[in-house]
């Protein structure tokens, strides 16, 4: 059976002349049919496009968020870079404080540290300087292993020298104290007219032990402490006359006579160069002048040893 055509008839403009045109069925079938796969593709090819589009805005959105994560993982590292360069420097102080702690030691006339006088413990040495420079896309892990370790160190060495240091000062604070109860300036200003040792008596003539040194200048001259300590007696004692006498701790005392008037009372604390009494004439003697005794463990001892102004 024929398939029947479908005829259009079509009116020319030109001289009003009518044809028509006829197409059979497949034809005009597989010319909707190309209609449509037109359609489709160029459906395909828009929406390839679009997503094509999409996709190199993602491709550059995640290029963006690359470069900045690199541009951290950059700065990072050189923080990384940075900090070990710093654990060097403070290793390089705690070294150069353990000298100082020695040269204190020495200066002071303190005992030397009974093991190897390092801070950070077995060995002695301070650990190796890190590798700041190193690739860290190769050694990252391995320079942090270490960092941790000598920041572990340190710490432990801080509170070493810490602790040597308290011991210093406790150390240095004996050896202050134990100096400013030490005599070390004249008591008082004027001539010395007799020294320490066996001279003739004025008063006898006969050989006798002088325990101290005489000074002589005005009654009413200033008479100062030597070191500091406690006033132990004020009062008079048979021909020395009028005395003052100051305990000083660590076995020392010091001893004034002749003395015209006292300034301290007894248990009276008293500090290096504070005035303590008048020179005076008290007792026997044979014009105004300061006896001036310096006793060690009972011993009298040379005062003139510990004049040092």
């Amino acid at each position: 059976m024929k398939s029947k055509k479908i005829s259009f008839i079509v009116v020319s403009e030109a001289g009003g002349r009518v044809r028509r045109i006829s197409f059979s069925p497949t034809l005009l079938s597989l010319m909707a049919l190309m209609c449509i796969g037109v359609v489709g593709v160029c459906g395909l090819f828009v929406y390839g496009f679009q997503s094509l589009q999409q996709s190199i805005i993602a491709n550059g959105e995640m290029a963006g968020t690359v470069m900045e994560q690199r541009d951290e993982i950059v700065q990072q590292r050189q923080q990384i870079q940075t900090f070990a360069e710093e654990i060097n420097a403070l290793k390089d102080e705690l070294v150069a404080l353990g000298h100082f702690e020695e040269k204190i030691r020495i200066i002071a006339n303190l005992d030397p540290v009974e093991d190897d006088g390092s801070v950070f413990g077995v060995g002695g040495a301070a650990p190796e300087d890190l590798n700041p420079r190193v690739e860290l896309n190769q050694g990252h892990s391995d320079l942090l292993r270490q960092m941790h370790q000598q920041v572990n160190a340190m710490t432990s060495a801080v509170a070493e020298q810490k602790s040597r240091f308290d011991l210093v000062l406790d150390q240095v604070q004996g050896h202050r104290n134990l100096l400013s109860s030490t005599p070390a300036i004249r008591p008082t200003q004027g001539w010395m007219t007799s020294r320490f040792g066996y001279r003739s008596s004025p008063f006898t003539g006969h050989r006798e032990f002088h325990k101290g040194i005489d000074i002589a200048n005005r009654k009413g001259t200033a008479i100062v402490a030597t070191a500091d300590g406690v006033v132990s007696f004020t009062g008079k004692k048979g021909g020395m006359g009028r005395v003052l006498v100051i305990d000083h701790g660590h076995g020392m005392i010091t001893r004034y006579a002749h003395l015209e008037k006292t300034l301290k009372k007894r248990g009276e604390r008293v500090t290096r160069g504070d005035i303590i009494a008048q020179m005076g004439n008290s007792g026997r003697s044979t014009g105004p002048h300061l006896h001036y005794e310096v006793h060690l463990n009972g011993v009298a001892v040379n005062p003139a040893n510990y004049i040092l102004n």
